[in-house]
């Protein structure tokens, strides 16, 4: 196997070891813990190990986890065991803000600076983001139930009885780089589309916003004329009066600019806000591989610049959103949370969203020779995503908080990255079945596989 440390960007060796610094940097530590007193005196459970084994979030218990974890630590040495609860105390101490601050301020304005953002993918010369929201169960405590939505469970035969409170989180996504740019979690109650116009001040002018249905009513486009943003959003057929005309004739291909006036109830709203009353909007007609029309409104008034032809397969970008709440809620089990306070929750979230990030920074080189290496093979070959979760985790300690060099790790890394690929089969479109409750139940329980 060639020697992948001529690939590494020495730009990926000064993100991470600017990282090991941050992390025990003082006035970093003096921003996100509780109170001032804390992570003062020197004991095993310091704010940056604390960190890195939050970062480390396993479905094992705490209790195993905290063994494995010192034991790499002590690096062969005896070490004084810890208790679960000692964990959770120590943790109390450290705010959630400190995953946003390295995802947001240092990894995030990385990949998007310098060298690196010459080589990021674009459509138009516009980077294609998406906003969507999930919902997640979250533990069934005391704290929890008081500061999120309770749900009540419901079957055919009515109210069982049981509730447990709901969060929905909701992450500002790179389409085209996999990166997530902006995640909040908040009560269930909270309306997505309320949730999506305040995350929209983390996009940059001319950005383009990929939207599924529910995000297309007036006052959501308004805000991206705004912030000077362009949209390209999926219509229900009970939405505006120019898509419903398109869904009658059922003709794909088409495109026809209109626009858009502000009901009169909302436009006391509009101009309390400083929202346009008025809309020229672009509405596109394509052709599902099903057969189904669907009807897309867009701000990219250009049909010469923007071919209607290129609209499918830019909507179908928003996909990787939907793939990328798989990785949070399956891959890496985002529900099986760590801990039952409110704290505890977000830190998981942040935690799982800046994991994502450094996984997708750290799998492009290897990408890059799997793509090299596969130019001749019938199918293109790429890295298996639940083997570059793992192999991350079981390095996080190395890679962020030891004195081996970054350099070592991260080709260890790529290593192990190139190993086990996976083929990449697009024509394979094995037909979808129909839903059954017992499938599913079988594949949650037996079939589906979990980054420990």
């Amino acid at each position: 196997m060639r020697n992948l440390i001529e690939s590494v960007p020495g730009t990926l060796l000064q993100l991470f070891e600017a990282l090991r610094r941050q992390f025990c940097d003082a006035d970093f530590i003096a921003r996100h813990r509780v109170r001032t007193q804390n992570f003062t005196r020197q004991r095993q459970l310091t704010f940056p190990v604390v960190m890195l084994f939050i970062l480390q979030k396993t479905v094992k218990s705490i209790q195993r986890h905290l063994h494995e974890f010192f034991n790499e630590l002590a690096q062969g040495e005896l070490f004084e065991p810890l208790t679960a609860g000692a964990v959770t105390k120590a943790r109390a101490k450290l705010k959630h803000t400190a995953f946003v601050e390295l995802n947001e301020a240092t990894v995030v304005p990385w990949i998007y600076q310098g060298e690196r953002a010459r080589t990021l993918k674009h459509w138009h010369g516009h980077r294609l983001l998406g906003i969507d929201s999930s919902l997640l169960r979250l533990p069934n405590s005391a704290q929890l139930r008081e500061q999120f939505s309770m749900v009540e469970v419901s079957n055919q035969s009515g109210s069982t009885g049981t509730r447990y409170p709901e969060a929905r989180m909701s992450v500002l996504y790179d389409l085209l780089n996999r990166v997530g740019l902006d995640g909040r979690l908040e009560p269930s109650s909270l309306g997505e589309v309320d949730l999506g116009i305040a995350q929209l001040s983390k996009a940059r002018a001319g950005d383009v916003l990929i939207n599924d249905r529910g995000f297309s009513g007036y006052r959501y486009l308004a805000w991206h004329h705004r912030l000077g943003l362009h949209h390209i959003s999926r219509c229900s057929r009970a939405s505006f009066a120019a898509a419903q005309e398109m869904f009658r004739m059922n003709r794909a291909g088409r495109s026809k600019v209109v626009r858009l006036m502000a009901r009169p109830e909302e436009r006391a709203e509009l101009r309390e806000l400083g929202l346009p009353l008025e809309l020229v909007v672009r509405f596109v007609g394509v052709r599902l591989p099903t057969g189904e029309l669907e009807v897309l409104a867009t701000s990219l008034l250009d049909e010469q610049e923007y071919p209607t032809g290129e609209f499918l397969e830019v909507y179908h970008y928003r996909w990787g959103h939907e793939t990328f709440y798989g990785v949070l809620k399956g891959r890496l089990d985002l529900e099986n949370f760590s801990g039952q306070t409110s704290e505890a929750v977000r830190q998981d979230f942040h935690a799982a969203l800046l994991l994502c990030n450094l996984e997708t920074i750290l799998v492009e080189p290897a990408e890059a020779q799997l793509r090299q290496d596969s130019l001749e093979d019938k199918s293109r070959k790429q890295v298996n995503r639940a083997v570059a979760f793992h192999a991350l985790k079981d390095q996080l300690i190395e890679l962020l908080y030891s004195e081996v060099p970054t350099q070592r790790v991260i080709e260890k890394l790529q290593r192990l990255f190139v190993g086990s690929p996976v083929s990449v089969r697009p024509e394979r479109k094995p037909p979808r079945r129909k839903p059954s409750f017992a499938r599913s139940y079988h594949f949650q329980r037996r079939a589906r596989k979990i980054v420990f």
